[in-house]
């Protein structure tokens, strides 16, 4: 594996490779399972695969959340020589915004401003800011992404339609621990007891999935959040029951609509996301 920390590096290499389909999978390190799974995926149908690690300030609306958002680079590059990633960029914020680059505004219309965008003022700028960038930089053919950040696909989705880019976008599923637990970097941050109680968070996800056409859906999300503060989570954001395409709230079952049930809480301080399919 190759490491570049400098965009000028990372292109010269790029420049000479062009022959090539090239796959890229962004990250903030503190790998896990699920990375690795796109790193996979990505290896199979590509000629290079591409890793970053670059924990992005522009997306962080809370200061204390980007501080403790956890570091482990030397297990992070270990994890990608085993699964064989072709290259990994490890660029400063120097190199990634330097002093003379225009801010953009992305117009992501209402995924901007629901859900994540709602609790996270600003937090999908500065992922199309990120990832904007990262384009510019790799020309990737595809970028691939986990499900977990189910909003964030749609977003970098946007974006590609709105830079009529020709990198396409390929979602992977959600990897979860054997107790449902959806892995996380943020899952480093819990101690063993929190751990045990997060896995409830993918127990109310098949609850609902069960429940969708018997409980009335204000009802039943009212129900989870209840289970969920029971099984020690202390605040929550939101539970959202969205067509799985548009993400506009639902409020009954129809057998016609797709759905995703979509879920923010927080437990010891920690925030976890994570949604399901459940129509």
């Amino acid at each position: 594996m190759i490491i570049f920390k400098s965009v000028t590096a990372i292109q010269y290499f790029l420049k000479n490779t062009l022959h090539l389909s090239v796959g890229f999978v962004p990250t903030m390190g503190a790998l896990h399972k699920g990375h690795i799974a796109l790193i996979e995926s990505c290896k199979k149908a590509n000629h290079l695969t591409v890793c970053s690690i670059f924990v992005n300030p522009t997306q962080f609306n809370d200061s204390v959340d980007f501080e403790k958002y956890p570091a482990k680079l030397e297990e992070d590059i270990l994890m990608l020589e085993e699964a064989e990633c072709d290259v990994l960029f490890l660029p400063s914020v120097e190199e990634i915004y330097p002093i003379n680059i225009p801010k953009l505004f992305f117009n992501l219309g209402y995924l901007e401003n629901i859900l994540e965008g709602k609790y996270r003022p600003g937090h999908f700028q500065g992922v199309c800011q990120v990832i904007n960038r990262f384009l510019e930089i790799i020309h990737p053919d595809f970028i691939y992404l986990g499900e977990k950040d189910f909003q964030q696909c749609m977003v970098v989705k946007k974006l590609l339609e709105l830079k009529n880019s020709l990198t396409k976008l390929i979602i992977s599923s959600t990897i979860r621990e054997k107790s449902g637990l959806a892995m996380s970097s943020r899952n480093a941050r819990l101690d063993s007891i929190s751990i045990n109680s997060a896995t409830s968070i993918f127990q109310a996800m098949v609850f609902a999935k069960h429940n969708l056409n018997i409980i009335d859906f204000n009802e039943l999300k009212e129900t989870i959040s209840d289970k969920l503060i029971e099984n020690g989570f202390d605040k929550i954001d939101y539970v959202s029951i969205c067509s799985r395409d548009t993400l506009v709230e639902l409020n009954h079952f129809d057998t016609l609509i797709p759905s995703q049930i979509l879920i923010a809480a927080f437990i010891s301080g920690v925030r976890l996301i994570d949604n399901l399919e459940i129509n």
